[in-house]
């Protein structure tokens, strides 16, 4: 395969505008690409970050001992769209994948990480899609002036992916004949989201329910006909969820309208927006489509991710039950922070006896596994100073906790005092964990001076991609 400029030039940009947009949309990400231009030409791998390390043994079975990669696709020569169900997926771990074969290009299969705070694949799943055919009109197309506006373009379809993506889930339930239309809702709910009322942002739920099943709600109340809010009207629609503020009752609309207030159940196919002050989350059927802040949607459920921490816990001489006792007390002492919106720092400590910490100490140490003693820790993590948690016991033994320890090179000025202070205690105390919350929402794992929890720092995309290697090559090629 000769790779010319175009070529190359296509490949850059749609792989850059796709990794830059999920960037945004769940945070630091990786892309990359296995395809073929031309029928019966070798696969070649495009992975500038290292992606698909590790995963080469799966790679090696999928592509090259068994074929099942082009099991079901069609005949490369009489394809003129692309059909996504043909094209059968790889199952990595960790990995969102999307493939499959369209005119100009044989066959693609894309790649990207899959967080663990993913409300769901669907909408990126979506998003790798528009790479697909966006590489393949532009290779179809041939127009180099036309390459520098495809990176631009792929990086802001966060909307559009969304919108693909719940499009495609209704249409199984309901058909392609439905009334609702999804890019007007997702306009209203951004606008809403950005629209305070008395300094206060948007709180409560705002359903969108098909107009065939909007009779089968529980109405605490509807508006006359001539007299319903337009939903593209977003300071009425503002005022009016200050009625289902903290309850489980709901404004509901027809897409266009306000219906009225409802609760319940939702009929199926419906979409459902919980604004909660300055983020929300999107629903469809009950399930997390995605989360929306700062007028932008993202992929984050916005809970905290404490696996880093889950995985710390297994080095230490702990049993299962401890260890899942453990575990769930701390992750509860977090979330109660997340969502009280207040910053705190715990220390996990597995020595027996306890390290002396200068702090409160309890005459009586709390047991965690208690639903009222858990929630008077939380309460407690509001002092200044951090918890103080026994490993072995589960129990807590200290609040208000001073962590100090002497300035060493490992530290963040980016960061505050909690953050630095629980850097410089594990680096002097490197057999303990200190978990620290911030009031803005992220969780920090401390341990031997470092934040272990910190996402990892990949090579940086090259500005021009060298011509992608093989399959066969890049299997055999050894890895850093």
């Amino acid at each position: 395969m000769s790779l010319d400029r175009h070529h190359m030039l296509s490949l850059h940009n749609v792989l850059e505008g796709l990794r830059l947009g999920l960037c945004d949309f769940s945070g630091p990400s990786r892309v990359a690409l296995i395809y073929a231009q031309e029928p019966g030409e070798p696969l070649r791998v495009v992975d500038p970050q290292g992606l698909l390390a590790g995963h080469e043994p799966r790679l090696q079975e999928y592509y090259l001992d068994s074929g099942e990669w082009c099991e079901g696709l069609p005949d490369p020569e009489l394809v003129t769209y692309f059909d996504q169900a043909k094209s059968k997926r790889i199952g990595l771990a960790g990995v969102v994948s999307l493939g499959g074969r369209a005119p100009g290009v044989a066959y693609q299969m894309w790649f990207t990480d899959r967080h663990v705070d993913l409300c769901a694949p669907g909408p990126i799943r979506r998003w790798l899609e528009h790479a697909l055919l966006q590489f393949s009109h532009s290779m179809c197309a041939r127009d180099i002036p036309d390459t520098g506006s495809i990176a631009h373009m792929i990086q802001e379809m966060a909307p559009h992916a969304v919108h693909d993506f719940i499009v495609d889930m209704r249409a199984r339930t309901l058909g392609p004949d439905t009334r609702l239309r999804v890019y007007n809702i997702l306009a209203a709910i951004m606008q809403i989201s950005k629209t305070p009322e008395e300094g206060a942002w948007a709180r409560g739920h705002l359903a969108f329910v098909e107009p065939s099943r909007l009779s089968r709600l529980h109405y605490l109340m509807r508006f006359p006909r001539a007299e319903r809010p337009r939903l593209d009207n977003s300071k009425h629609v503002r005022k009016m969820l200050q009625s289902v503020e903290r309850s489980p009752r709901m404004l509901v609309s027809d897409g266009e309208h306000i219906i009225g207030i409802a609760s319940g159940e939702l009929p199926p196919s419906s979409l459902c927006a919980l604004f909660n002050g300055r983020h929300g989350m999107l629903s469809l059927d009950g399930g997390l489509v995605c989360s929306f802040s700062d007028g932008a949607f993202q992929s984050t459920n916005r809970k905290p991710n404490l696996v880093i921490l889950e995985e710390a816990l297994l080095e230490w001489p702990l049993d299962a039950d401890q260890r899942d006792a453990l575990f769930s007390s701390v992750s509860r002492i977090v979330a109660y922070a997340g969502e009280q919106k207040y910053g705190c720092a715990i220390i996990v400590d597995p020595y027996t006896p306890l390290l002396p910490v200068s702090g409160h100490s309890l005459e009586t140490p709390l047991p965690l596994e208690d639903a009222d003693h858990l929630a008077l820790a939380a309460a407690l993590a509001k002092v200044d100073g951090a918890l103080h948690v026994s490993a072995v016991r589960n129990q807590l033994c200290g609040f208000a906790c001073l962590m100090d320890g002497p300035s060493f090179p490992g530290e963040d000025r980016s960061r505050g005092a909690r953050y630095n202070s629980a850097l410089r205690f594990t680096h002097s105390h490197p057999e303990l964990l200190v978990v620290v919350v911030s009031s803005d929402r992220p969780v920090s794992v401390m341990q031997k001076g470092a934040d272990i929890s910190r996402p990892p720092v990949w090579p940086a995309v090259p500005s021009t991609l060298r011509p992608a290697p093989t399959l066969e090559h890049w299997l055999a090629e050894p890895k850093a």
